[in-house]
């Protein structure tokens, strides 16, 4: 008899601050370099192989700034080597055009990058650009990662690869459960409906969720086949309820869970192989 299950290794990104949470929110939120790069370090320790940036401006607003993303990058490439893939965040939070979002975006040149589809594609119109865009990041080898909020953006995503317009025959995905709302709380159910039986298949994709269940749902993504992004961006709390003292805690938390199922944890290096590949 032959076992068909083979548990994957999982990749741990943490998601340490967002684009909105402030330290009123929460006291040990990064904002800073110096912070991010502190939290980079721990989270790297307690299981992380990814980081996902966002910056701010003075006043803790959420920035797309070339300068403020390479300070950024720098105070945590001083901290944690290449230990940690750096991917930058694209979002626009209602303040930037896809222009300015993909301007952005090169004039980094990070090492890896999200871009939401409903966002950067608000319409059929804006698919030349964004198609452009991607070819960019092949060429630059700008590790891409498509951010979906709903399975009907799954198709259409696979639509577009379909049609020519993204350069890769697969790309990585993040399938968002729920919504940036005060009393929003995920659960594991709300995976399905991205892996139903009419949905598109990537064969890297990662989940995050808002609330305290986040570990139970990205701990179902684990066991589903996916990877996991934890962190306060989307949650405070540990499982219990109690608020997470570190964005560490939640890495560890994710990390107990997949090592408890009998699940290695992916490195640095294996993340940028698989994205290439």
């Amino acid at each position: 008899m032959t076992d068909p299950y083979r548990p994957h290794r999982v990749a741990i990104a943490v998601a340490p601050n967002g684009g909105r949470r402030m330290k009123a929110d929460h006291p040990a939120i990064p904002l800073t370099p110096a912070e991010l790069a502190r939290t980079a370090a721990e989270c790297l320790e307690a299981g992380a192989a990814m980081i996902h940036v966002h910056v701010r401006r003075p006043d803790g607003r959420h920035l797309l700034d070339a300068d403020a993303y390479r300070q950024a990058t720098d105070a945590i490439r001083e901290e944690v080597g290449d230990r940690l893939v750096i991917q930058i965040t694209t979002e626009a939070l209602g303040i930037y055009t896809p222009a300015e979002q993909i301007a952005v975006l090169k004039g980094v040149r990070p090492q890896a990058a999200s871009l939401a589809l409903r966002e950067l594609v608000p319409d059929k119109a804006a698919e030349p650009a964004f198609a452009e865009a991607l070819a960019w990041m092949k060429r630059e080898n700008v590790l891409p990662q498509i951010i979906l909020y709903d399975p009907t953006e799954a198709l259409r995503l696979s639509g577009m690869i379909r049609r020519g317009l993204v350069p890769w025959p697969d790309i990585p995905v993040l399938y968002v459960l729920g919504r940036y709302t005060v009393s929003q709380t995920s659960q594991p159910a709300d995976l399905l409906p991205f892996l139903g039986p009419d949905q598109p298949h990537f064969a890297n994709w990662s989940v995050c969720a808002f609330g305290r269940y986040e570990a139970a749902c990205v701990t179902a993504a684990a066991l589903l086949g996916g990877h996991v992004r934890v962190g306060f961006e989307n949650n405070l709390h540990l499982p219990d309820g109690n608020t997470a003292p570190s964005n560490a805690a939640l890495v560890a938390t994710a990390a107990e869970a997949a090592r408890g199922l009998g699940y290695d944890l992916c490195e640095a290096a294996e993340i940028r192989h698989s994205l290439t590949g």
